[in-house]
């Protein structure tokens, strides 16, 4: 028991030492974290789209992903891709979905200045062209439309204002040499459009979403509703650089049904989660990595991991993108909670340099911590030498200078001093021993100094005989 306390005392005494290079550390390490700031926010606003829209969908399932990590995701309903952009420019959101070709075409010598970045390409939005099988008949004498230009004169909805959908809609049909002023188009929104075109107030319509959308699985499986075939989609993806070639293929709506009931050729575009350019590096990461775990499942035009991909896009791609598309999670982030690897990852760097610089400054803690235990043996010494002194001038008895040292070696006794540190506790014993022999030894002589005296007295006050 002894020996443990004596070990306590030891570190006890260490860590007083080692005290003032620790606080320094910490405030280093403190401000280290003040400054890199490696926590998220625990709030972001995304921009989605239309109520029962595939980016929707997709804005509750990102909003699932990041409360698992504490951030609350505030989901904004908008019109589509184009009041998206636009609310990032503003700066009224911190995330949107954002259709590839919505964003102004920049000259080959022209920088980008919005500030804004991509996380990558997150599926294939393709074109879906939706028309009544009955007008048709009506104006074309036969069930099916094969191409765009046919759509001449039909009451077609390309979107509403806010989308992205009626800018790439009117660059597909002036590819087609219409002229889209004359045309008769309409801007409603997804869920009017689908009413009014089954309740024959409406032709056709487009829609630019990915098949998760519900209005779309809807209308695929609506009677008397087709799916305009896309023949010249190759001709498409050169005339107008939004868009790329896609296939729906037979039977991938309904396989028991066999809908459809043959490949129908598609144009698509791609849909891209933009932010804004000071968007906190571990919010990208917990974004990208949602995007992941989102987006990589095969679908009707995807195959399994093909999405979400870094493809160069409308936007640059932020570097925290860009090292997960090329690196992948880091090791700390595989088997780590995120906060923890995220903290981790941005600190350690700082944190080895702030300790690199301390292990110089570390060198003066054996000086200080010798110097503490020495201090509490030496200060004893003070009081030896006050004893010494008195002894010599005679100031004080000596049985109260031996008491005195009784007292100071009781003292001793409970003094805590390491055992690396005992011999000079024991040094000062001896010396406290060497004190006493002094007083004892200078007792005997001033008593036989005494006691001469009194007999020299006595011989002289004898009478001789």
């Amino acid at each position: 028991m002894t020996r443990l306390r004596h070990k306590l005392l030891s570190v006890r005494d260490l860590l007083v030492a080692a005290g003032p290079v620790g606080l320094i550390a910490v405030a280093l390490i403190a401000l280290a974290y003040w400054w890199l700031d490696p926590a998220p926010p625990k709030h972001l606003v995304l921009a989605t789209g239309p109520k029962q829209s595939a980016n929707a969908e997709f804005g509750l399932r990102y909003a699932q992903a990041l409360a698992q990590h504490g951030v609350k995701v505030e989901l904004r309903t908008t019109q589509g891709s184009a009041e998206n952009l636009a609310l990032l420019q503003a700066g009224s959101v911190d995330a949107a979905f954002v259709q590839g070709g919505t964003a102004p075409q920049l000259a080959p010598d022209e920088d980008d200045t919005s500030g804004l970045v991509s996380l990558g390409s997150l599926f294939r939005e393709p074109v879906w062209v939706f028309y009544r099988t009955a007008a048709a008949q009506n104006r074309l004498g036969r069930e099916r439309v094969d191409s765009l230009a046919q759509l001449r004169n039909w009451r077609l909805d390309i979107g509403a204002e806010g989308t992205g959908v009626g800018g790439l809609m009117l660059r597909l049909l002036r590819a087609n040499g219409l002229e889209t002023s004359k045309m008769n188009l309409s801007r409603l929104e997804p869920t009017p459009a689908v009413v009014a075109l089954l309740g024959g107030k409406l032709d056709a319509l487009v829609l630019v979403s990915a098949p998760e959308s519900p209005l779309v699985q809807m209308l695929l499986i609506t009677p008397g509703i087709q799916l305009l075939d896309f023949a010249q989609a190759e001709a498409y993806a050169r005339r107008v650089p939004q868009v790329a070639p896609a296939l729906l293929p037979r039977g991938v709506v309904n396989l028991a049904k066999d809908l459809p009931r043959e490949d129908v050729r598609l144009v698509a575009t791609t849909a891209n989660l933009v932010l804004q350019g000071g968007t906190h590096p571990a919010l990208q990461h917990l974004l990208v990595e949602a995007a992941q775990r989102i987006h990589s499942p095969a679908n009707w035009f995807q195959r399994k991991g093909e999405f979400p991909q870094s493809a160069p896009g409308d936007f640059a791609l932020s570097d925290e993108a860009d090292r997960y598309w090329r690196k992948g999670p880091t090791w700390l982030q595989r088997w780590m909670p995120f906060w923890l690897a995220n903290l981790l990852d941005r600190m350690w760097v700082v944190v080895l340099s702030i300790l690199a610089a301390l292990i110089p400054l570390s060198r003066v803690i054996p000086p200080i911590y010798a110097m503490r235990i020495r201090s509490r043996i030496f200060r004893w010494y003070a009081l030896l030498r006050g004893i010494e002194d008195d002894l010599a001038s005679g100031k004080r008895p000596h049985d109260e200078l031996l008491a005195e040292l009784a007292s100071i070696e009781t003292k001793l006794e409970k003094l805590p001093v390491p055992l690396s540190y005992t011999d000079q506790l024991y040094a000062l014993r001896s010396h406290i021993n060497m004190v006493r022999a002094r007083i004892l030894e200078s007792g005997r002589v001033d008593s036989a100094t005494a006691t001469s005296a009194e007999e020299l007295q006595v011989n002289k006050l004898t009478p001789v005989q």
